[in-house]
């Protein structure tokens, strides 16, 4: 937790409201979608998939396979994020074209249920770490030891979260409620499972597409997820609620793609798009309401913390 004397009181100022939210003329200039643009960012991510397993089948050669089989996780992470926007609207200006990219080019492939998560990812703006959080278990009961850490990491990357996971999403099917979207999830992987088979090698569902789901995803969704919310608690000011990490490229490239580091911008204005989020977290710092004492130097400095709860240390690598 930042101490109050690095959280200070600057707001309302001349372009930020007392919540931190543009004014009017801002907030319409930020909270415009660029819709060419982010129609070519979701064509990339699957142009991105379909290559990478391309090359791998071409090559035949087993590094490029484990190298694959690793992007693969990212390739995940990428559509969690599309699906992210396109939950609170901002991907596609059109709603419809909006949530038909959002279920079937983001969530369904990546086994995740479109307006169940937007519903449940809605209460989580609403209140933070509130009666309704839907992603406690991700954030509470930080900072831990390092012993629960790996713990936790272990679980994932031997595919025991992703397989319990699995295991809800098929007790989906005995509920009137749920059968329904498991279904359409259900359409998508057998989606994919046909490509594979097509080309003739079916087996690669399993080798290339569930297994990285299971494993590799699951450590780099704990990673990202732990770096926005973990260590913190329930306020109305979002800087006692969300992390803000200096951004680099690499954590961009791996777990946080499409500006989704830049979290704390983001939970001020749940409305601007993933590309004008930068240009918000300028106005915050503008403002004096995000200050470099309390911005984390790197992931790696907050994931320590958060593993020994040495959280004064914030700024050490």
């Amino acid at each position: 937790m930042p101490p109050p004397e690095l959280l200070p009181d600057v707001l309302p100022s001349e372009r930020l409201t007392v919540s931190g939210v543009p004014v009017r003329e801002l907030r319409d200039q930020l909270r415009r979608i660029p819709t060419t643009r982010n129609a070519l960012t979701t064509i990339s991510v699957w142009t991105q998939i379909i290559g990478e397993i391309w090359l791998a089948i071409w090559l035949s050669n087993p590094f490029v396979w484990a190298a694959v089989f690793v992007l693969m996780g990212r390739n995940f992470a990428n559509m969690a994020i599309l699906g992210h926007e396109a939950s609170h609207r901002i991907l596609l200006p059109n709603r419809r074209l909006n949530d038909f990219v959002g279920r079937w080019l983001a969530f369904y492939p990546n086994f995740t249920a479109f307006d169940i998560y937007r519903r449940l990812h809605m209460a989580h703006h609403r209140e933070e770490f509130g009666p309704t959080e839907p992603d406690m278990n991700f954030y509470s009961g930080f900072p831990v030891g390092w012993a629960s850490m790996r713990r936790k990491f272990t679980r994932d990357i031997l595919g025991v979260t992703g397989a319990r996971n699995l295991i809800s999403f098929f007790k989906a099917f005995g509920s009137s409620q749920g059968r329904p979207v498991a279904a359409r999830i259900l359409v998508s992987q057998l989606i994919v499972l046909a490509v594979f088979t097509a080309i003739g090698r079916p087996e690669l569902y399993l080798l290339i597409w569930l297994l990285p789901w299971l494993t590799i995803w699951k450590v780099l969704n704990r990673l990202r997820s732990i770096a926005e919310h973990g260590g913190l608690h329930k306020s109305t000011d979002r800087r006692e609620t969300t992390h803000h990490v200096n951004q680099t490229l690499l954590p961009r490239f791996w777990f946080a793609p499409f500006n989704t580091g830049w979290h704390l911008a983001h939970h001020v204005d749940p409305g601007v798009p993933f590309r004008n989020l930068p240009t918000l977290q300028e106005e915050l710092e503008s403002a004096g309401y995000v200050i470099p004492e309390f911005t984390w130097s790197s992931y790696t400095a907050l994931w320590r913390s958060l593993a020994t709860g040495r959280a004064s240390e914030q700024q050490a690598e």
